[in-house]
């Protein structure tokens, strides 16, 4: 089916569009460029199919790289801009759940559209024919649903990370799930076991900082986390028996995560900060459960799971550091020393994230006592802010001296030096003002003759 649907496309990809159709090829920009460019967004990048094979298409322009090449694509360089150009093509047999053994090209617009994952990713643009909608893809983007291009069971089968990639376009465009292609996520959700732990995490990152961070229910619900992620199905199946909860642990990290802004150490801080409730579960003779020394212990099973999720080591700290001391200070009445200590042990990078995170966390649970826990919240994010307002050390990069100044004043390098450092900072810590460089290189020398 075509339509007269007008596409603002980049004069570039017009530019290639119309090099390859006065070559007497077809083309046509396709894919998620046309779905972002008709929900009114703008693209992240832009894709185009052709009748053209490989080598035709380097023969059309001066700058190509072989990206594909094997898979038909070429990448068109205009200027510093790449462009992925296509060749149609049918796949063959997927050996792996996850790459065709072989493809094969077809001079056919419709054969390649008919083998994409689901119908609002298989629409094709140009500005010569309009849009190429053969599957039903406006359809679904007016009505609102995920569906598979053809019989769900046999997309998911060739390639499992579709289960995933269905989910999270839900997540991202807020839109039902079809359902027969839901009866085959449940029935396939085992294959995920072949798909590779780099392309999981990539999927799951989209889907946690996308609008609907909650939708990982569904994956959950229709056994996918149970494959690759079963801490969460532990998670969601732990209730929690306290005046203090009102959800069980899974669905309270869900509301925490729609509670916090979309960024993917806080998404992923959220997601891991109770992961290890079950775990710390203890009820006690008057039915209540209790979760003691559960941040630490989800801090160790989030590293195990962020680890076999392959994140790199950053986001591994800094999350990591997020999950151990999200419980941080609820007992305790703030004070600017109290604060200056807090920022120093927990860190001066982490330590604002910190105050989201905690603030998600008493969002997410049960009506009883949040006023005083957010009062304390604001109360600890009042001396923060007057900590930085003043510029008070926290840190060792904030202390008037460095290792330079030490040695200068005929300090030895070695152990000695940091520990001479590391006592200056917690003197200033407790006294700021003490955070002057004359002072400090006598105290220096002082402690310098006792260690």
């Amino acid at each position: 089916m075509k339509s007269n649907k007008k596409i603002q496309m980049p004069e570039k990809v017009k530019n290639i569009i119309e090099t390859i159709q006065a070559a007497g090829f077809e083309a046509y920009a396709v894919g998620g460029c046309v779905r972002d460019s008709l929900l009114g967004r703008i693209p992240n990048d832009w894709d185009i199919t052709t009748s053209a094979k490989p080598e035709e298409i380097k023969a059309l322009f001066k700058r190509t790289i072989d990206t594909g090449i094997e898979h038909g694509t070429v990448t068109v360089m205009l200027d510093k801009d790449g462009f992925e150009v296509t060749t149609y093509r049918v796949d063959g047999e997927y050996e792996d759940g996850r790459h065709p053994k072989e493809v094969s090209f077809t001079a056919s617009l419709k054969e390649d559209l008919r083998r994409r994952d689901f119908t609002i990713n298989a629409m094709a643009y140009n500005e010569e024919e309009g849009l190429v909608d053969i599957f039903g893809g406006m359809d679904d983007l007016g009505a609102g649903i995920i569906r598979c291009v053809g019989d769900a069971k046999e997309r998911f089968s060739e390639d499992a990370l579709r289960m995933l990639r269905a989910i999270r376009f839900s997540a991202q465009l807020g839109y039902q799930i079809e359902e027969s292609t839901l009866d085959a996520i449940r029935e396939l959700a085992p294959n995920l076991q072949k798909i590779s732990a780099e392309r999981i995490q990539m999927e799951m990152t989209k889907l946690l900082v996308s609008p609907h961070p909650d939708y990982l229910r569904i994956a959950y619900e229709t056994g996918v986390t149970k494959v690759f992620f079963p801490e969460w199905d532990r998670a969601m199946e732990t209730m929690q028996n306290h005046p203090h909860h009102c959800y069980s642990v899974g669905e309270h990290i869900l509301h925490s995560m729609t509670e916090v802004r979309a960024d993917r150490i806080l998404r992923f801080a959220m997601m891991l900060h109770d992961i290890a409730k079950p775990e710390a579960l203890t009820v006690d003779s008057e039915g209540i459960t209790h979760f003691y020394g559960h941040p630490e212990m989800s801090e160790k099973m989030g590293i195990t799971i962020m680890r076999r999720l392959k994140m790199d080591n950053d986001t591994i700290h800094a999350v990591s550091r997020l999950v151990r001391y999200h419980d941080y200070g609820n007992d305790l009445i703030p004070n600017p020393r109290l604060t200056r200590r807090a920022v120093h042990k927990i860190g001066a990078d982490i330590f604002p994230l910190l105050l989201e995170v905690k603030e998600a966390d008493i969002l997410s649970q049960s009506m009883y006592m949040r006023e005083e826990k957010l009062n304390n919240l604001n109360a600890w994010r009042t001396c923060y802010e007057e900590v930085i307002a003043k510029e008070e050390c926290v840190s060792l990069k904030m202390l008037a001296v460095n290792g330079q100044d030490l040695i200068a004043e005929g300090i030895r390098p070695g152990k000695g030096l940091g520990e001479i450092l590391n006592t200056l900072l917690s003197m200033v810590i407790e006294e700021p003002e003490k955070n002057n460089k004359e002072y400090l290189l006598e105290e220096a020398k002082r402690l310098n003759q006792e260690f």
